[in-house]
């Protein structure tokens, strides 16, 4: 529950059953916010009570409840409103946008025309993979980004703000692998301006099509930077036909859409390509309030040797400063400190403003909006509340599932016995920052077998641990720890080989998914193949004495091999499975007779050959099964 302050009614409250008026209410009335149930020892705590003296006044409304029993809405309302609160209930389900209705009274002058001042745009730069996006940025910081990603592929979001003509401009550049969707429509959600990049040589590709799609949704002003303009097959004027297609026609070629024609590596029309941007903001007048409580999105989030839990924010409202208490979800923060790209210290943060901030409890979920509370008490206190709503629905997912409609089917009993047939994988991944982890995890869910099912038992942020390791060594199946972009902490490498715990690692995403996918074929068993090696036909039996015999054989082809499987076949039936005890040619004991020659064989516990016999030699091959 949240406590806030709102002018109080101006009438004296009526009396409750007939009771004597209760004393005038102080002119501040308080807000306070409850989810249902309303338990009496927890609303008498809400309202500044002692819980006998609320369970008194609820016996003389001829209600007779207990500390741990419920109380219905209506009742706790006009309690709280005898005691100077006004209670806002929320009810499970209800949309973020319903709860911020409820609130809007409240933050109205927040919002009001006469508070709010102009701010920079924050322009989201999106494309196909390897388009040149970083690049592009990359000149427009002049500093080397491209060369500090793995495989020269972003793999997790950046924010900068850069100056153009007096003017800031925040920047996010975002991952253009498949794997990333997500961290992309992240980054379209919180921008005003998405630049798509696109390389004349290559044209529109998928994920060009998605990055325009979540531009669209995102109602974000599109400006596209047609790259690579000076590259060895570039054709500009197929990119405008595609955009045509699209529905972004460009303005030359009668369309709105702003097109420019840039070369990131060489710096060509980039001056031009913000002046766009610039002119796009004017069109835009964006505003926003820097003076009320300060609000946002986590961008990106990690976990930091030596400094815990950080995040990469955009300050969308407010100014925030050192100091401030944010809640974002099951998390919650009291900034120690906040730094901008270069890693310079700032003391406060005005709207469209890029900064890290450091001191959260754990590390925030990226793409969720964090706001800014009256103290560090309040934000624990909402976050330990989001926390038992999180694992309150995830007791109550598994008794809804379990009463469908039918109950259990003779259908669901065979698909049971079948998914109990099937080989998992399970495995634990850790990865460097929030958005990476989120997009590991759902390109793994991804990954369709008939055969081999893989589930995610846990993930996180950080370097891999010896708590990893305990984690994946604790239970009856073997686990499997899946690495991207971290480092093993000391002593775990020894820990893992000793609990026989497998760790895969890589810093490019797909080659990590590739690897996952070998891991899940070695569960399965490997298919057995026969290779036929060769043939010898007996021709003649020699006795060596003592009751045993050797085939004098004629090789007819192929080969055949000491030590190697033989059968022995008579009339076309199997007589005997063994292997080729002894191989000679004349009286020399060899590893191999080809074709066209003649030779002495004991097949390896038999003796009673006959003439016409046939001795085929084989091997048998393991096949590595593959997932589909």
């Amino acid at each position: 529950m949240k406590a806030e302050a709102t002018p109080a009614a101006t009438d004296a409250e009526a009396p409750i059953d007939g009771e004597a008026p209760a004393a005038p209410v102080e002119s501040v009335e308080r807000i306070i916010h409850a989810k249902p149930p309303i338990v009496v020892r927890d609303f008498a705590t809400e309202i500044e009570v002692k819980p006998f003296k609320l369970i008194s006044e609820l016996m003389e409304m001829g209600i007779f409840a207990s500390m741990n029993q419920t109380i219905e809405e209506p009742i706790a309302i006009q309690i709280a409103k005898r005691h100077g609160f006004k209670l806002e209930i929320h009810h499970r389900g209800e949309t973020q946008a319903e709860v911020a209705e409820k609130k809007k009274v409240a933050k109205v002058a927040d919002d009001d025309p006469r508070f709010l001042k102009p701010r920079p745009p924050v322009v989201c730069i999106l494309g196909h993979v390897d388009h040149g996006k970083t690049t592009l940025l990359d000149t427009i910081r002049k500093a080397n980004v491209t060369a500090g990603e793995a495989g020269g592929i972003t793999q997790h979001i950046g924010a900068y703000q850069v100056e153009h003509k007096g003017q800031k401009i925040t920047f996010l550049d975002t991952p253009g692998h498949a794997a990333f969707s997500l961290m992309r429509e992240r980054g379209a959600n919180v921008t005003d301006v998405a630049i798509l990049v696109i390389a004349a040589d290559d044209a529109f590709k998928p994920q060009t099509e998605e990055a325009l799609r979540f531009a669209k949704e995102a109602n974000n002003s599109i400006i596209v930077a047609i790259n690579k303009v000076d590259a060895k097959g570039a054709n500009v004027e197929r990119v405008k036909q595609q955009m045509q297609e699209k529905g972004i026609a460009p303005e030359d070629w009668g369309g709105e859409t702003i097109a420019v024609e840039v070369s990131a590596l060489k710096g060509t029309n980039i001056d031009e390509l913000l002046d766009m941007i610039l002119l796009q903001t004017e069109v835009l007048e964006l505003k926003s309030n820097p003076d009320c409580p300060a609000s946002g999105t986590i961008i990106e989030a990690q976990l930091e040797e030596g400094r815990g839990a950080t995040a990469s924010v955009i300050v969308e409202r407010g100014t925030l400063k050192k100091g401030d208490s944010l809640i974002c979800g099951e998390a919650y923060c009291k900034v120690k400190s906040m730094e901008d790209e270069n890693g310079k210290v700032l003391t406060e943060a005005p709207p469209s403003t890029p900064v890290k901030v450091i001191g959260w409890s754990q590390v925030p979920s990226g793409g969720k909006t964090f706001t800014s509370v009256k103290n560090e008490k309040i934000a624990k206190k909402a976050a330990n509340e989001a926390t038992t709503e999180r694992k309150r629905e995830e007791n109550v997912a598994p008794d809804q599932s379990a009463k469908k409609e039918g109950g259990v089917t003779v259908e669901d009993l065979f698909a049971a016995i079948a998914q109990q047939k099937k080989a998992c994988l399970n495995v634990i991944v850790k990865s460097d920052v929030h958005g990476s982890t989120e997009a590991l995890v759902n390109s793994i869910k991804q990954i369709k077998s008939d055969k081999v099912d893989i589930r995610v038992i846990s993930h996180g942020v950080g370097h891999i641990s010896k708590s990893d390791i305990a984690l994946a060594s604790a239970g009856e199946t073997d686990v499997t720890i899946v690495g991207f972009n971290v480092r093993l902490d000391n002593g775990v490498q020894s820990q893992a080989k000793h609990h026989d715990v497998r760790i895969i690692q890589h810093n490019i995403i797909y080659e990590l998914l590739d690897q996952v996918e070998g891991c899940m074929a070695e569960l399965l068993e490997p298919e057995l193949s026969e290779k036929k090696l060769g043939a010898a036909e007996v021709r003649q039996v020699f006795s060596m004495g003592k009751s045993r015999n050797v085939a004098g054989c004629m090789v007819t082809e192929g080969t055949i091999n000491r030590s190697r499987k033989a059968r022995l076949l008579r009339n076309g039936e199997v007589i005997l499975e063994s292997k080729i005890d002894t191989l000679k040619r004349f009286k020399d004991d060899v590893k191999e007779v080809r074709a066209g020659f003649e030779c002495g064989i004991n097949v390896d516990g038999y003796d009673d050959y006959e003439e016409g016999d046939i001795i085929e030699c084989f091997e048998v091959v393991e096949i590595r099964p593959t997932l589909r």
